[in-house]
C-alpha cells in the first residue's frame, strides 16, 4: 500500500533527509519517497496516517 502526502516548507537535502528519517521510523512504514520539487512524500506499507502526518510534524513540515 502506498499513500502520497502533499508537505510544505521543504528546501533542501537536509529537509528531506529529516522527513524520510521521521517518517521511516513510524512502525509500519516499509519505505519513503522524498520528492523535493514536488513536495510530495510517498509512504509505503501500511502505517497509520495520524503517525505518519505527527513524524512530518516532528520533522518540523506540515502535511497538506
Amino acid at each position: 500500500m502506498s499513500t502520497i502526502y502533499e508537505v510544505t516548507g521543504m528546501t533542501c537535502g537536509h529537509c528531506q533527509a529529516a522527513v524520510e528519517a521521521e517518517v521511516g521510523a513510524v512502525a509500519g512504514v516499509t519505505g519513503v519517497h522524498v520528492d523535493l520539487a514536488s513536495g510530495r512524500v510517498e509512504v509505503q506499507g501500511d502505517a497509520d496516517d495520524a503517525a505518519v502526518r505527527a513524524a512530518i510534524e516532528e520533522a518540523g513540515y506540515a502535511a497538506a
